[in-house]
C-alpha cells in the first residue's frame, strides 16, 4: 500500500506481558483488558504513558520508552478511577494526572471528592506529596510544557489544564531536593497560576512545537489562536485568524490532550477529529475541517492553507449512504497531510505546493485500502508521522512507501497522478541512490508518453530545488519547484475550488525556529506580484545576444563578458574537482564555447537574482549557492545519462564513426536529443562532451540526410572534437567523402579555422583559399597598382576580366609562394588555380 504504517507500540505486545510479570494482572478476560489497558498520552521524546486497572481493585499509570524499549510503573491508585489524561515532566519526577471518578456522590477511599473530575500533581521519586489542583464537574486534561533543556527541567515546571469549562491555566510548580536529594516540591501548599485562555470551542495540543492552537468564536464565524511556550516557561501569544467555519453546535473538543476510546467517551468518533491544525518543518500551517455531508454519497473537507492565504474544498464521490459510516482521518507526513476514508478514497495533500490539483495525489478504490490496521475507528495524528488508533492502543509511524509509490508512477496513465508521484519523490522524499535510479529509468522510458509535461525538465527542476532549498531560509522562494505551472485538467471522482482567505496577524516582534519559516512564507504571498521566482528564461535573450556576437573579439574584451568567463572557469574547476571516478559516460572536458558561455551567463543572472532578494546572506554564500545552483544542474545531466549507460550497458563502442548504431545506442541518442530540447526550453547548459557524445551517436544511428536535417535544426551542434576524430578516422571513400563534404560546409566559423588544413580535400581547398583571400584582401594597402603586361600572365589565364584583375592585385603583394597547406601560407596561383576549378564545377563545364 502507497502509505505504510509499521507498528512502534502495541500495549497487547508490549506493556501486557510486563504487566502480568509484575503479579498484578489486568484482566481475567482479552475483552476487558482491550478496555481497561490504554494510551493516555505520547509525551515530547515518544514515551507512551498507560494505564491499567488491575483484578484487585486498582488504577497504575506506566512509561514506554521505545528507545530503551522498557517500562516503568509510575504510580498506582488504589481503587478504580477512569484517567482521562497524564502528563510527566522531562525529569520524570511529577506526574499529572486528570481522572473521572466512578463513585462520584460516595466517600471515594483516596480523596473523598466532591466533585466528579479531579486534576492532580503528584511525586513520583519518590512517591510522595499528592496535590489537588482542580475539582470540578467538567472534563478536565493536564499537559506538562517539555523541556529539552535541563537547566529548565531541574527548577520549575509548568503545567497546562484545560477546563471543557471553556479556560486553559498554567500553574508553575517548583522543584527542590530533600535531605536525601530526593526531588520534592517547593510550593506544594501554594502553586501560583495564570489564566492564558478561556471560552474557546476547541483546543489542539502540538507536543512537538509546544504550541497550543484554540478557536473562539466571534460573530457568524470564529478566530484561531495560537500560543508558543518556551523551555522557560514564558509563552506568547503567536497569532489569530478569522475562519469561517460554525463549531456553534459542537460541544467543546480537545485534541491530543488524552486519548479515550471511542466506546469509553460516549461521543461520535469524529466529533473530536472533524478540525485539526497541522505545521510542517518549512513553515506551512494549514488547518483541515472536515464538513458534515449535505448530499448523499458526497464526502466533503476544506484545507485552509494559512501560510498561502488560500482554502481548498474538495468534494469526493463515495458509495457510503449513511454519514455516520464515513470515519475520516487526518494524518500528518509533515510535507503531506493524507485524508483517509477507509476503502474510499486516499488523498495526499500537498501543504508546501498546495496551488495546482497536479501536486496532490488522488487514490481511489482498491490503491486506496492501507494495510496494517486492526480496526476501523479513526486514527489520531499525535507527533509527526506518528498516528494512535485509539481503539486498539496501537500507535503506528507512518511513512510514504517508495516501493509503492514506484509502482503507482509505472501504473499511472494520467498525467496528474505521474506529476503528482514524481513531485512527491524528488521534493519530499530522502532517496537511496537505488529508487532514484529507477525513477530516471522510468522517466527515459516514458519520455513520449507524458503530454501536458517534460519529465526532464521536471526531474531537473524539481532535484535541484529540493538540493537546494535548505541552504538559506527564505532561499525555496526564489528558485523553481516545478515546470508545470499552470494546470486546468479535472481529476475523476474529485473536484476542487479555490477561495481567497484572510492573512494571520502576527502579535510578536523576534522570529524563531517556525515562527521564522512562518514568517518567510507570509512575507513572500504578500509581494507574489514582485515575481520573486527565479527562471532560466531571465538569460534567454542574453544568450540568443551571446550566441549572435560568440566570435566577435570587441565582445570578449568587454568587462561584461570577462565576468562570464571567469564564473565559467569557477564551474569548470567545481566539476573537474567533483568528477567521480565510477562513471561510465564518456564525457571529456573539451572546448565548446557557447556552453562555457551560458554557464557563466547562467552564474551571473543568478547571482544577480538571489542578491537582490537575500539581503540576509554574505556574499560568498550567495556565490555558493549558485556555484552550486549551475553544478548541480550539470550533474543531473550526468545522471540521467549514466542510468542509461549502465541500464544498457554502452562502451566506448560509441565513440568509433565507422560502425552502425545498435537499438540501444539509438535509445540513448533519443533522450541525449530530449535532453538537449529541455536544455534550450530551460536555456541551461550540458555538461562539457555532451555534444561530441550526441554527435557520435547521431553518425552511428541517423541516416545522412536526417543527420543534416538535425544540424540545421540546431538539435545538434558541430564540435571541434568530433569534427577532428571524424576527418582523422574516416578514410575517403564516397560514403564518407559525401559525409565528411556536409559536415564541412555547416562549420561554424571559429572551427573551420582551426581544423581545414587537417583535410587535403576539393572542399577543404575551396575553404582555405576564401579563407586567404579575406584575409589578405583586408590587409592590403591602398596604392597603386602597375598593371601586368601580357606577358606576365599566368599560365591559367582566361579570358574572364574580373579573375584577371583580382589575380594580378594579389600577386603585387605577395612576397613569395609557399606550401599552401601551411596556415596563412597560399599564393596567387593556388587561389587562381581553385577559383577556375569551382567555376567549372558550378557551371558543370567540362576542365581541359
Amino acid at each position: 500500500m502507497l502509505l505504510e504504517f509499521q507498528v512502534t507500540f502495541d500495549l497487547q505486545r508490549d506493556v501486557l506481558p510486563w504487566v502480568s510479570a509484575l503479579g498484578s494482572p489486568v484482566s481475567d478476560t482479552v475483552e476487558k483488558s482491550s478496555r481497561t489497558l490504554r494510551i493516555i498520552n505520547v509525551e515530547r521524546g515518544g514515551n507512551v504513558l498507560y494505564t491499567w486497572k488491575g483484578v484487585e481493585g486498582f488504577t497504575s499509570v506506566g512509561l514506554y520508552d521505545p528507545l530503551a524499549k522498557t517500562n516503568e510503573k509510575l504510580y498506582s491508585i488504589d481503587n478504580e478511577v477512569n484517567i482521562l489524561s497524564a502528563s510527566v515532566n522531562s525529569g520524570k519526577t511529577l506526574l499529572a494526572l486528570s481522572y473521572c471518578h466512578p463513585t462520584y456522590g460516595t466517600r471515594s477511599q483516596l480523596l473523598s471528592p466532591v466533585s466528579r473530575y479531579l486534576a492532580l500533581v503528584m511525586e513520583i521519586k519518590p512517591i510522595n506529596n499528592v496535590k489537588v489542583l482542580k475539582a470540578v464537574d467538567c472534563s478536565i486534561r493536564v499537559q506538562f510544557l517539555s523541556s529539552l533543556e535541563d537547566v529548565y527541567a531541574s527548577c520549575e515546571n509548568h503545567l497546562l489544564i484545560v477546563s471543557e469549562e471553556k479556560y486553559i491555566d498554567k500553574f508553575h510548580i517548583s522543584i527542590g531536593e530533600d535531605d536525601e536529594k530526593r526531588a520534592v516540591i517547593n510550593n506544594i501548599s501554594n502553586i501560583p497560576k495564570d489564566r492564558i485562555a478561556e471560552d474557546f470551542l476547541w483546543v489542539q495540543w502540538d507536543v512537538l512545537q509546544q504550541m497550543l492552537f484554540y478557536i473562539v468564536p466571534k460573530h457568524a464565524g470564529c478566530i484561531l489562536h495560537c500560543i508558543q511556550f518556551y523551555p522557560d516557561g514564558n509563552f506568547e501569544f503567536v497569532l489569530e485568524i478569522p475562519l469561517e467555519i460554525s463549531l456553534a453546535d459542537q460541544s467543546v473538543s480537545l485534541l491530543n490532550m488524552g486519548y479515550d476510546p471511542c466506546e469509553e467517551s460516549g461521543r461520535e468518533s469524529i466529533t473530536s477529529q472533524n478540525l485539526q491544525v497541522f505545521t510542517n518543518k518549512t513553515g506551512g500551517l494549514c488547518l483541515f475541517y472536515y464538513r458534515t455531508p449535505t448530499v448523499l454519497q458526497e464526502f466533503t473537507y476544506v484545507v485552509a492553507f494559512l501560510h498561502k492565504g488560500c482554502s481548498k474544498t474538495f468534494k469526493v464521490s463515495t458509495t457510503i449512504t449513511d454519514p455516520k459510516q464515513l470515519k475520516v482521518s487526518f494524518i500528518n507526513i509533515d510535507s503531506y497531510v493524507a485524508v483517509y476514508l477507509p476503502d474510499q478514497a486516499l488523498h495526499l495533500i500537498n501543504t508546501r505546493f498546495p496551488e495546482l490539483m497536479c501536486y496532490h495525489l488522488f487514490l481511489a478504490g482498491d490503491c486506496a485500502k492501507i494495510d496494517g490496521l486492526h480496526c476501523d475507528c479513526p486514527l489520531q495524528t499525535v507527533l509527526k508521522t506518528h498516528v494512535i488508533e485509539c481503539c486498539t492502543g496501537i500507535l503506528f509511524s507512518v511513512s510514504v512507501n517508495q516501493g509503492e509509490l514506484l509502482k503507482c508512477l509505472t501504473e499511472s496513465r494520467l498525467d496528474c497522478e505521474r506529476l503528482a508521484v514524481l513531485h512527491c519523490f524528488l521534493l519530499h522524499l530522502d532517496l537511496q541512490p537505488q529508487k532514484e535510479a529507477q525513477l530516471i529509468d522510468w522517466i527515459c522510458d516514458n519520455l513520449s508518453t507524458c503530454v501536458t509535461f517534460d519529465p526532464i525538465q521536471e526531474f531537473i527542476i524539481a532535484s535541484l530545488h529540493r538540493y537546494l532549498s535548505l541552504e538559506t531560509v527564505y532561499l525555496d522562494k526564489l528558485l523553481p519547484y516545478t515546470s508545470v505551472p499552470y494546470w486546468s485538467q479535472a481529476i475523476d471522482r474529485i473536484s476542487c475550488t479555490t477561495d481567497i482567505i484572510e492573512m494571520p496577524i502576527l502579535k510578536i516582534d523576534i522570529f524563531k525556529d517556525f515562527w521564522e519559516h512562518f514568517l518567510s512564507e507570509l512575507e513572500y504571498m504578500k509581494q507574489t506580484q514582485q515575481r520573486f521566482l527565479y527562471s532560466n528564461h531571465m538569460q534567454r535573450r542574453d544568450w540568443c545576444r551571446l550566441i549572435y556576437d560568440g566570435n566577435s573579439k570587441e565582445k570578449r574584451t568587454d568587462a561584461y563578458q570577462r565576468n562570464i568567463l571567469e564564473n565559467t572557469k569557477k564551474v569548470l574547476q567545481n566539476l573537474n574537482t567533483s568528477k567521480s571516478d565510477g562513471r561510465t559516460v564518456p564525457l571529456n572536458q573539451e572546448e565548446e564555447y557557447l556552453q562555457k558561455d551560458l554557464m557563466g551567463l547562467m552564474m551571473v543572472k543568478l547571482k544577480d537574482h538571489l542578491s537582490q532578494h537575500l539581503h540576509c546572506a554574505a556574499k560568498n554564500k550567495v556565490d555558493k549557492i549558485v556555484l552550486d545552483f549551475v553544478c548541480k544542474q550539470l550533474d543531473l545531466v550526468c545522471q540521467i545519462l549514466e542510468v542509461v549507460w549502465r541500464k544498457h550497458i554502452l562502451g566506448p563502442s560509441v565513440l568509433c564513426l565507422d560502425r552502425d548504431g545498435n537499438s540501444s545506442e539509438y535509445f540513448a541518442f533519443h533522450v541525449m536529443c530530449r535532453i538537449t530540447d529541455a536544455a534550450s526550453q530551460m536555456s541551461m547548459p550540458l555538461p562539457p562532451g555532451f555534444q561530441t557524445l550526441q554527435l557520435f551517436l547521431a553518425v552511428r544511428c541517423l541516416p545522412l540526410g536526417c543527420l543534416l536535417q538535425y544540424i540545421d535544426a540546431g538539435v545538434l551542434t558541430l564540435t571541434e572534437a568530433f569534427v577532428v576524430k571524424l576527418l582523422k578516422e574516416l578514410d575517403d571513400n564516397e560514403t564518407n567523402e559525401k559525409l565528411k563534404c556536409s559536415i564541412f560546409l555547416r562549420l561554424p566559423e571559429n572551427i573551420c579555422e582551426k581544423i581545414y588544413n587537417l583535410w587535403d580535400h576539393t572542399t577543404s581547398n575551396n575553404v582555405i583559399a576564401m579563407k586567404y583571400m579575406k584575409k589578405l584582401l583586408f590587409r592590403l594597402k591602398q596604392r597603386e597598382i602597375t598593371r601586368q603586361s601580357p606577358t606576365d600572365r599566368s599560365p591559367m589565364y582566361m579570358d574572364f576580366l574580373p579573375l584577371n584583375y583580382l589575380i594580378m592585385r594579389l600577386s603585387e603583394v605577395e612576397d613569395k609562394a609557399l606550401n599552401p597547406f601551411e596556415e596563412d601560407n597560399v599564393d596567387a596561383a593556388f587561389l587562381e588555380a581553385i577559383a577556375l576549378k569551382h567555376t567549372a564545377d558550378l557551371l558543370r563545364l567540362q576542365q581541359c
